[in-house]
Protein backbone atom coordinates (compact mmCIF):
# COMPACT_ATOMS: atom_id res chain seq x y z
CA UNK A 1 0.00 0.00 0.00
CA UNK A 2 2.36 2.47 -1.07
CA UNK A 3 1.54 6.15 -0.14
CA UNK A 4 -1.49 5.13 1.18
CA UNK A 5 -2.67 5.58 5.18
CA UNK A 6 -3.85 2.95 7.71
CA UNK A 7 -5.69 4.79 10.79
CA UNK A 8 -5.46 2.80 13.95
CA UNK A 9 -7.84 3.88 16.62
CA UNK A 10 -7.63 1.94 20.27
CA UNK A 11 -10.90 1.63 21.79
CA UNK A 12 -12.52 0.17 24.95
CA UNK A 13 -16.19 0.61 25.67
CA UNK A 14 -16.16 3.63 24.03
CA UNK A 15 -18.94 2.66 20.84
CA UNK A 16 -20.80 6.73 21.24
CA UNK A 17 -17.37 8.89 20.60
CA UNK A 18 -16.54 6.02 17.99
CA UNK A 19 -18.75 6.57 15.82
CA UNK A 20 -18.63 10.01 16.01
CA UNK A 21 -14.70 10.16 14.69
CA UNK A 22 -15.37 7.20 12.07
CA UNK A 23 -18.26 9.75 10.76
CA UNK A 24 -15.61 12.14 10.07
CA UNK A 25 -13.23 9.20 8.93
CA UNK A 26 -15.69 8.84 6.72
CA UNK A 27 -15.84 12.70 5.03
CA UNK A 28 -11.85 12.82 4.27
CA UNK A 29 -11.01 14.63 1.26
CA UNK A 30 -8.48 11.52 0.95
CA UNK A 31 -9.75 8.08 2.25
CA UNK A 32 -7.64 6.50 4.22
CA UNK A 33 -6.62 2.81 2.61
CA UNK A 34 -7.88 1.33 5.75
CA UNK A 35 -9.45 2.40 9.28
CA UNK A 36 -8.54 -0.63 11.95
CA UNK A 37 -10.10 -0.25 15.14
CA UNK A 38 -8.43 -2.04 18.45
CA UNK A 39 -11.35 -3.73 20.67
CA UNK A 40 -9.26 -3.43 23.65
CA UNK A 41 -11.92 -6.05 25.75
CA UNK A 42 -14.96 -3.86 25.19
CA UNK A 43 -17.94 -4.90 27.21
CA UNK A 44 -20.42 -2.30 24.81
CA UNK A 45 -21.00 -2.10 21.17
CA UNK A 46 -17.71 -0.87 20.08
CA UNK A 47 -16.62 -3.41 18.15
CA UNK A 48 -20.25 -3.63 16.48
CA UNK A 49 -19.84 0.41 15.90
CA UNK A 50 -16.54 -0.28 14.38
CA UNK A 51 -17.70 -2.58 11.72
CA UNK A 52 -21.01 -0.85 10.80
CA UNK A 53 -18.79 1.77 9.80
CA UNK A 54 -16.70 -0.31 7.73
CA UNK A 55 -13.73 -0.44 9.78
CA UNK A 56 -11.27 -3.57 10.27
CA UNK A 57 -11.77 -5.03 13.84
CA UNK A 58 -8.90 -6.23 15.68
CA UNK A 59 -8.95 -7.57 19.20
CA UNK A 60 -6.85 -7.31 21.83
CA UNK A 61 -7.59 -8.89 25.09
CA UNK A 62 -4.41 -7.41 27.27
CA UNK A 63 -6.65 -4.35 28.83
CA UNK A 64 -4.06 -0.64 28.33
CA UNK A 65 -3.62 1.61 25.45
CA UNK A 66 0.28 0.72 24.79
CA UNK A 67 -1.21 -3.19 24.04
CA UNK A 68 -4.14 -1.66 21.91
CA UNK A 69 -2.42 0.80 20.14
CA UNK A 70 0.87 -1.65 19.26
CA UNK A 71 -1.33 -3.87 18.21
CA UNK A 72 -3.62 -2.00 15.66
CA UNK A 73 0.27 -0.58 14.42
CA UNK A 74 1.34 -4.21 14.16
CA UNK A 75 -1.58 -5.20 11.90
CA UNK A 76 -1.75 -2.44 9.77
CA UNK A 77 -0.41 -2.21 6.06
CA UNK A 78 -0.19 0.70 4.75
CA UNK A 79 2.96 3.17 4.12
CA UNK A 80 1.61 5.58 6.70
CA UNK A 81 0.25 4.52 9.54
CA UNK A 82 -1.86 7.16 11.77
CA UNK A 83 -3.26 7.09 15.21
CA UNK A 84 -6.35 8.71 16.52
CA UNK A 85 -8.64 8.27 19.71
CA UNK A 86 -11.72 6.95 20.20
CA UNK A 87 -12.57 10.47 21.11
CA UNK A 88 -10.79 12.64 18.48
CA UNK A 89 -12.44 14.31 15.51
CA UNK A 90 -10.39 14.64 12.71
CA UNK A 91 -11.86 17.72 10.23
CA UNK A 92 -12.39 16.43 6.50
CA UNK A 93 -8.49 17.43 5.40
CA UNK A 94 -6.79 15.26 8.11
CA UNK A 95 -6.01 12.82 6.16
CA UNK A 96 -4.64 14.63 3.11
CA UNK A 97 -2.50 16.47 5.34
CA UNK A 98 -1.07 13.47 7.39
CA UNK A 99 0.33 12.12 4.19
CA UNK A 100 1.76 15.47 2.76
CA UNK A 101 3.58 15.85 6.31
CA UNK A 102 5.19 12.59 5.21
CA UNK A 103 5.76 13.04 1.99
CA UNK A 104 9.36 13.95 2.74
CA UNK A 105 10.98 10.40 3.35
CA UNK A 106 13.50 11.71 5.68
CA UNK A 107 10.28 12.66 8.57
CA UNK A 108 9.90 9.56 10.71
CA UNK A 109 6.45 10.89 12.18
CA UNK A 110 4.26 13.40 12.32
CA UNK A 111 2.35 15.06 15.32
CA UNK A 112 0.04 17.61 15.33
CA UNK A 113 -2.52 20.02 18.12
CA UNK A 114 -5.92 19.90 18.55
CA UNK A 115 -8.89 22.03 20.49
CA UNK A 116 -11.36 20.48 22.74
CA UNK A 117 -14.35 20.92 21.44
CA UNK A 118 -16.78 20.54 24.71
CA UNK A 119 -14.92 23.98 25.14
CA UNK A 120 -16.30 26.22 22.12
CA UNK A 121 -14.59 28.60 20.68
CA UNK A 122 -11.97 28.73 23.65
CA UNK A 123 -11.35 25.27 22.93
CA UNK A 124 -8.20 25.75 20.58
CA UNK A 125 -6.45 28.00 23.11
CA UNK A 126 -7.29 25.42 26.62
CA UNK A 127 -6.01 22.75 24.23
CA UNK A 128 -2.99 25.06 23.11
CA UNK A 129 -1.91 25.51 26.62
CA UNK A 130 -2.55 21.97 27.51
CA UNK A 131 -0.35 20.67 24.20
CA UNK A 132 2.00 23.64 24.59
CA UNK A 133 2.68 22.54 28.10
CA UNK A 134 3.08 18.93 27.20
CA UNK A 135 5.71 19.00 24.33
CA UNK A 136 7.74 21.45 25.54
CA UNK A 137 8.62 19.38 28.72
CA UNK A 138 8.51 16.15 27.11
CA UNK A 139 11.36 17.73 24.24
CA UNK A 140 13.35 18.58 27.04
CA UNK A 141 12.75 15.00 28.55
CA UNK A 142 12.81 13.24 24.88
CA UNK A 143 15.65 15.25 23.26
CA UNK A 144 13.28 15.51 20.54
CA UNK A 145 9.58 15.84 19.48
CA UNK A 146 7.47 14.16 21.56
CA UNK A 147 4.25 12.44 19.93
CA UNK A 148 0.39 12.94 20.63
CA UNK A 149 -1.38 10.12 20.63
CA UNK A 150 -5.09 11.68 19.81
CA UNK A 151 -3.42 12.82 16.11
CA UNK A 152 -0.18 11.39 14.96
CA UNK A 153 1.40 9.28 12.63
CA UNK A 154 4.38 7.07 11.89
CA UNK A 155 6.01 5.93 8.90
CA UNK A 156 5.03 2.01 8.91
CA UNK A 157 9.21 1.19 8.50
CA UNK A 158 10.08 3.44 11.73
CA UNK A 159 7.61 1.39 13.67
CA UNK A 160 8.79 -2.00 11.97
CA UNK A 161 12.15 -0.91 13.22
CA UNK A 162 11.25 -0.22 17.13
CA UNK A 163 8.51 -2.15 17.41
CA UNK A 164 10.08 -4.47 20.32
CA UNK A 165 11.41 -1.66 22.69
CA UNK A 166 7.74 -0.58 22.95
CA UNK A 167 6.37 -1.17 26.29
CA UNK A 168 3.19 -2.68 25.28
CA UNK A 169 2.54 -4.69 28.29
CA UNK A 170 2.29 -1.69 30.90
CA UNK A 171 -0.79 -0.33 30.66
CA UNK A 172 0.27 2.46 32.69
CA UNK A 173 2.44 4.44 30.48
CA UNK A 174 1.65 6.82 28.49
CA UNK A 175 1.95 4.87 24.65
CA UNK A 176 2.47 7.53 22.72
CA UNK A 177 5.23 9.21 24.95
CA UNK A 178 6.70 5.64 25.14
CA UNK A 179 6.85 5.36 21.02
CA UNK A 180 8.60 8.48 21.17
CA UNK A 181 11.04 7.57 23.07
CA UNK A 182 11.74 4.32 21.06
CA UNK A 183 12.18 6.21 18.20
CA UNK A 184 15.03 7.81 19.60
CA UNK A 185 16.89 10.86 19.04
CA UNK A 186 17.95 9.86 15.99
CA UNK A 187 14.86 10.47 14.39
CA UNK A 188 12.79 13.32 12.68
CA UNK A 189 9.44 13.93 14.39
CA UNK A 190 7.87 16.78 12.91
CA UNK A 191 5.25 18.96 14.89
CA UNK A 192 2.89 20.08 12.40
CA UNK A 193 0.22 22.80 13.54
CA UNK A 194 -1.98 22.28 10.28
CA UNK A 195 -2.44 19.02 11.44
CA UNK A 196 -5.59 19.36 14.18
CA UNK A 197 -7.63 17.26 15.30
CA UNK A 198 -11.36 17.91 17.56
CA UNK A 199 -10.97 15.90 21.27
CA UNK A 200 -12.19 15.51 24.12
CA UNK A 201 -10.79 17.03 27.33
CA UNK A 202 -12.72 14.01 29.71
CA UNK A 203 -8.82 12.88 30.38
CA UNK A 204 -8.64 16.09 31.95
CA UNK A 205 -11.88 16.53 34.14
CA UNK A 206 -11.08 16.22 37.81
CA UNK A 207 -8.48 15.55 40.33
CA UNK A 208 -8.14 11.97 40.06
CA UNK A 209 -8.10 11.86 35.95
CA UNK A 210 -5.25 14.84 36.59
CA UNK A 211 -3.18 12.70 38.73
CA UNK A 212 -3.58 9.59 37.03
CA UNK A 213 -2.41 11.66 33.52
CA UNK A 214 0.90 12.74 35.75
CA UNK A 215 1.29 9.40 37.73
CA UNK A 216 1.33 7.68 34.25
CA UNK A 217 3.81 10.35 32.34
CA UNK A 218 6.28 10.17 35.38
CA UNK A 219 6.30 6.23 34.89
CA UNK A 220 6.78 6.44 31.53
CA UNK A 221 9.97 8.76 32.00
CA UNK A 222 11.36 6.43 34.82
CA UNK A 223 11.15 2.96 32.54
CA UNK A 224 12.86 4.65 29.49
CA UNK A 225 15.40 6.60 31.21
CA UNK A 226 16.77 3.52 32.77
CA UNK A 227 18.23 2.78 29.46
CA UNK A 228 18.57 6.18 28.13
CA UNK A 229 18.37 8.94 30.69
CA UNK A 230 18.04 12.76 28.76
CA UNK A 231 21.93 13.98 29.39
CA UNK A 232 22.98 10.63 26.90
CA UNK A 233 19.33 11.55 24.72
CA UNK A 234 20.60 15.14 24.34
CA UNK A 235 24.97 14.32 24.04
CA UNK A 236 23.30 11.62 20.96
CA UNK A 237 20.83 14.37 19.42
CA UNK A 238 23.75 17.35 19.83
CA UNK A 239 26.10 14.87 17.89
CA UNK A 240 23.66 14.58 14.81
CA UNK A 241 23.51 16.52 11.86
CA UNK A 242 20.88 19.48 11.87
CA UNK A 243 17.75 18.09 10.90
Amino acid sequence: MSGSVSVVIPARDDAVMLARCLEALARQTRAPAEVIVVDNASTDATAAVARAHGARVVREPRVGIPAAAATGYDHARAEIVARLDADSVPPPGWVARVTAALTDRRVDAVTGVGRFYEHGRGGRLTAAAYLGAYYGLCHAALGHHALWGSGMAVRRTAWLRVRDRVHRGDAELHDDLDLAFALGPGARIRLDRRLVVGVSARSLRGGAQVRRRFRRAFRTLAVNWRDSPPWTRWADRLARPAA
